[in-house]
């Protein structure tokens, strides 16, 4: 009973003499229920840090949907062979369309060549499948076995090729294929987003390749058969392109359905 006498006044507007004359069972009666509103008060504070727990996990499993796939090491490590299988395979490949209808009656149902390889289009492919670091490991294993001596280029290898003024496209394909893979996993998969990756990843080829070709203008040349910047700008840049954006359309395509059917 002595304790009850100690304890402290449950609010300030209580004077001394009115907390002094108060009975101690209803002293008693005050603490009980003080103790008791704290007590409350504790449950109260873990069931809010409870609920924030589990309003954060969902949280993530109603925004998990909304992630790109991210390629774990082993499945990294596949594509970049099956990166480099293609690129080398799509290089000797010329790509083909089916002819425009309006020649199907007087040609018949055919196909007809784009002028242009499936080479970029194995190595845009890849990216957005296999994501950027796929596409860069492949693409930097296909740059150097080809300057190793392996006939991989689509006029050989070896050193000697850094003399090609086609060479820098090559290069190109190291920084297109890591942004096009990177802009490709960024966000849930969607056709417009892959064919826009595409697009920028063939832009920087192209930026790449015309500032080595800028290079070796103004340094060794291009070549007897070549007389302007310009004129090699319009043989590797140019007249390719249409040909090149048809193959990102179809390799677009492909990789929509592959991503949908492995990822999603």
């Amino acid at each position: 009973m002595s304790d009850l006498k100690d304890l402290p006044k449950p609010n300030s507007e209580i004077s001394n003499y009115e907390w002094d004359t108060t009975p101690l069972t209803v002293k008693a009666m005050i603490e009980q229920q003080r103790q008791l509103l704290r007590q409350k008060q504790q449950n109260l504070d873990s069931l809010q840090q409870e609920n924030k727990w589990l309003r954060d996990q969902l949280d993530l499993r109603l925004d998990k949907p909304n992630r790109a796939y991210v390629p774990l090491l082993p499945e990294v490590l596949l594509w970049a062979a099956i990166g480099l299988i293609l690129t080398v395979g799509g290089t000797f490949i010329p790509a083909s369309a089916i002819a425009a209808p309006w020649s199907w009656w007087a040609e018949g149902l055919g196909v007809q060549t784009l002028g242009v390889s499936y080479q970029i289009g194995a190595v845009l492919f890849t990216a957005c499948v296999g994501g950027r670091n796929a596409a860069l490991l492949s693409q930097i294993a296909y740059v150097s076995l080809g300057l190793a001596g392996l006939p991989l280029f689509t006029n050989g290898g070896g050193l000697n090729y850094l003399q090609q003024p086609n060479f820098g496209y090559l290069v190109g394909f190291i920084f297109g294929a890591w942004l096009c893979g990177w802009l490709a996993h960024q966000t849930l998969v969607k056709f417009s987003s892959l064919v826009a990756s595409c697009l920028a990843g063939l832009m920087v080829i192209h930026l790449v390749g015309i500032i080595y070709l800028t290079i070796m203008y103004y340094t060794t040349g291009l070549g007897a058969e070549i007389n302007s910047l310009f004129q090699a700008i319009a043989i590797y840049t140019i007249e390719p392109l249409p040909g090149q954006l048809a193959v990102i359309c179809a390799i677009s395509s492909i990789a929509f359905v592959l991503r949908k059917l492995m990822f999603s």
